[in-house]
C-alpha cells in the first residue's frame, strides 16, 4: 500500500460520459473534486491518483480534458490489471465483476449504491407488470412475486436475475465500505459498514424566472417517460383538475418507450387542450421552458434513491411538488411540496392548492434553494468520500506493516 497521502483510487462505472443521467454526473464531478484534493496544514497535499473505468464507448466525448485517466470497455484481463494497481477500488453501482475481482485480488472496495439492488432483482423495488412501488417482497421471503416481476412476462429474465441478487448479496456483506445517498436508502438496505454521503450540486445562480402574466398556472414534468417515472397519475390528476374547471398548463419535457401511450392517452381524456409533450430538448431551451414555469413536478412511483431532478431544480429557485418517497422527502425536507405516492386524487389537490397560492409557492421556492445550497454541496460530497478514503487507506497501510 502507498503512503496515504498519495493514494491510487480506481472508479469503476459501467455508465459514464457522453451517457446523460444521474449516476454519470456524480461520477464525474466526484472524479474531478478527487483530482484536485489538497488538505490544509503541515502534512501538505493529499493527492488522489484517479483511473475511471467503464463501459460506455467515448462517442465524441474529450476524454483528454479531464484531470483523469479513463479506460473505456476493459477486457476482463484489463479489469484485473487495473484492480491490480489500484490502492482502493470505489464501484459506482452494485456491479458484482468489479467487487469480486477487488475482493479476489485483497483490495478495499467501496460500492456507492445508485439502486436497490441488494433487496430487490431489478434494482427498482418497483413491482412489474402491475406497476406498483414493490412493498419489498425479496427481502421478506415472497419470492414469488420476484419471479413474476416482468414489463415484457420474460420469466428467464426474472428468474437470472433472481439468483443474480443473492450472489450480489454476498458480496455486498464483504466489501469494506457501502455509501448510500440518503439516510432512507440506507435504512432499506441495512448493510454493514455502511454511510450516508449526500449526492452533491455545483453551486449556480437562481434562474431569472419570468413573471407569469395573468394566466394559466404552469407545471413542468421533466424526466424520462417510463412507468416508473409515474407520468400515468400526473395525467390522471390533470383529468381531474379539467372536471374541476381549474386554470392550469402542464408541459412535459422528455423522451422515452412510454411516450406514445402517454400522448394516446393525453388525447383519450381530451387533455391536450392544457397538456404539451416537447419531447427531448437541449438544456438551454430546458431552461428557457422552466424560466416560465411555476412548479416542476415529480410524480415517481419507485426506483429513486436521492431525487436528482427534485434537488436541481430546488437549486434553481423552483418549487417541486413530489412524491412522497422517502428519498425524495429526505432531500426536500420542509422547502417542497409532498403528495402521496400514486395517488392522483391527491396529486390533484396539491396541484389546485399552490395554484391557488402564488405567494406561498414563491416563499417555498427561495426555501428550497437555499436548502440544497446549505445541505447539498458538491465540496461537501468530495470531502466525504475523500474521508472515506483516506481511513480505508490508513487501515490497509496498518494491516501490512503488522
Amino acid at each position: 500500500m502507498r503512503s496515504p497521502l498519495s493514494i491510487k483510487l480506481l472508479i469503476y462505472s459501467h455508465f459514464f460520459a457522453p451517457s446523460v443521467g444521474g449516476v454519470e454526473t456524480v461520477v464525474l464531478d466526484l472524479a474531478r473534486g478527487l483530482s484536485d484534493q489538497t488538505r490544509p496544514g503541515d502534512s501538505g497535499p493529499r493527492h488522489f491518483a484517479i483511473t475511471l473505468a467503464t463501459q460506455t464507448p467515448r462517442g465524441d466525448f474529450e476524454d483528454a480534458l479531464l484531470p483523469f485517466r479513463v479506460i473505456r470497455q476493459p477486457t476482463s484481463w484489463g479489469l484485473k490489471r487495473l484492480i491490480q494497481e489500484a490502492d482502493l477500488i470505489h464501484v459506482a453501482g452494485a456491479a458484482m465483476i468489479p467487487i469480486l475481482y477487488g475482493l479476489l485480488a485483497r483490495k478495499p472496495v467501496i460500492v456507492e449504491h445508485h439502486g436497490f439492488q441488494y433487496v430487490c432483482p431489478t434494482g427498482q423495488l418497483f413491482q412489474e407488470p402491475q406497476n406498483w412501488p414493490c412493498p419489498g417482497h425479496f427481502t421478506a421471503g415472497r419470492h414469488s412475486f420476484c419471479l413474476r416481476c416482468s414489463s415484457n412476462s420474460n420469466r428467464l429474465r426474472s428468474i437470472r436475475l433472481w439468483l443474480l441478487t443473492f450472489v450480489r448479496r454476498f458480496l455486498l456483506n464483504r466489501v469494506q465500505q457501502n455509501i448510500t445517498p440518503t439516510d432512507w436508502l440506507a435504512k432499506q438496505l441495512q448493510l454493514p459498514r455502511s454511510v450516508t454521503v449526500h449526492h452533491g450540486l455545483k453551486a449556480s445562480p437562481a434562474l431569472v424566472r419570468i413573471a407569469r402574466p395573468e394566466g394559466p398556472f404552469v407545471f413542468v414534468f421533466v424526466g424520462r417517460l417510463v412507468t416508473s417515472k409515474g407520468l400515468r397519475v400526473l395525467l390522471e390528476a390533470c383529468k381531474i383538475l379539467i372536471e374541476q374547471k381549474v386554470a392550469f398548463r402542464l408541459i412535459v419535457i422528455g423522451d422515452g418507450p412510454e411516450r406514445s401511450t402517454l400522448e394516446t392517452t393525453a388525447h383519450e381524456w381530451n387533455l391536450l387542450s392544457h397538456v404539451q409533450f416537447l419531447g427531448r430538448m437541449e438544456n438551454s431551451r430546458v431552461i428557457e421552458a422552466l424560466e416560465k414555469s411555476d412548479v416542476v413536478i415529480s410524480p415517481s412511483l419507485a426506483g429513486e434513491v436521492f431525487g436528482m431532478v427534485v434537488a436541481e431544480n430546488m437549486q434553481r429557485g423552483i418549487p417541486v411538488l413530489a412524491s412522497d418517497l422517502g428519498a425524495f422527502a429526505e432531500v426536500a425536507g420542509e422547502a417542497g411540496f409532498m403528495f402521496r405516492t400514486g395517488d392522483a386524487v391527491d396529486l390533484a389537490r396539491q396541484m389546485a392548492r399552490i395554484a391557488d397560492d402564488p405567494a406561498h409557492t414563491n416563499h417555498v421556492a427561495a426555501l428550497a434553494r437555499q436548502r440544497v445550497l446549505n445541505c447539498f454541496s458538491t465540496r461537501e460530497m468530495v470531502e466525504r468520500h475523500a474521508a472515506v478514503y483516506m481511513q480505508l487507506a490508513n487501515e490497509a497501510n496498518l494491516r501490512s506493516r503488522s
